[in-house]
């Protein structure tokens, strides 16, 4: 038998505007450690920019003439004042900008933790949905308003107050009102519906989705779709920052 899931659908004023169907596929997921560690951490290894670069003692300056003689003067035996060992010398396995970082992460993974992230989302109550947020031109004081009335709701008090990483809104046009309304608001982050991951989700503590007819329809769209072919190579992608 087919599970069904419900949520209730809200108002930006925070009032009850119906119930709405979820898709299982997309928020019953149940969850797997090892299968998120794996996403995430790759991930974020693809959105890493190697900057510390260290030189080795063939690439440092200077060095090229032997410090003192081999034999007769009781000292250890040296052949360049470049040696690791050496102040001003070159470095032995430090870290280098050229390191590639990125991993490939397959496509069916990278979905399934979305899905799982967004179903303890669900789970935890910190899933949010609006059917629409109603503004016509940018305004950030509504956005706040908007706010302290989604704070009214059991669960989701702390989605006004808190200072870092409250809410993860998606929007189905990230170039709307909306987001221009959200982006002044430092505990608020935007996001297209298209680019959710589960990076983004496990990084803030509520999730608002404004639209969710549009953007469920989206997402079961993305946990039904399959590769375009069987190969290994066209069934991973990448994400570079």
């Amino acid at each position: 038998m087919k599970k069904e899931l419900q949520a209730t659908l809200y108002t930006s004023t925070g009032k009850e505007a119906g119930k709405i169907q979820l898709p299982a596929v997309v928020f019953d997921v149940p969850w797997n450690d090892a299968l998120m560690h794996q996403v995430v951490t790759s991930m974020l290894s693809n959105a890493r920019t190697p900057i510390a670069h260290t030189k080795f003692r063939g690439e440092v300056r200077g060095g090229g003439k032997k410090p003192w003689q081999q034999k007769g003067t009781g000292r250890a035996r040296h052949g360049s004042t470049r040696s690791p060992i050496w102040r001003g010398g070159g470095v032995t396995h430090g870290p280098r900008n050229e390191k590639v970082y990125a991993r490939v992460i397959p496509k069916k993974m990278r979905a399934k933790a979305l899905f799982m992230a967004l179903s303890r989302k669900l789970r935890d109550n910190e899933l949010l949905l609006v059917d629409s947020f109603g503004f016509t031109a940018p305004s950030t004081a509504n956005a706040k308003k908007t706010l302290l009335a989604f704070s009214n709701l059991s669960g989701f008090e702390r989605i006004a107050g808190k200072k870092r990483n409250a809410a993860l809104i998606a929007l189905t046009n990230d170039a709307s009102a909306s987001h221009k309304s959200f982006r002044n608001i430092g505990s608020v982050k935007c996001i297209a519906t298209r680019d959710l991951n589960p990076v983004a989700v496990l990084g803030s503590t509520y999730i608002v989705i404004e639209n969710p007819q549009v953007s469920l329809a989206l997402l079961e769209n993305r946990a039904r779709s399959k590769p375009a072919s069987s190969s290994s190579d066209s069934s991973m992608i990448k994400t570079r920052s």
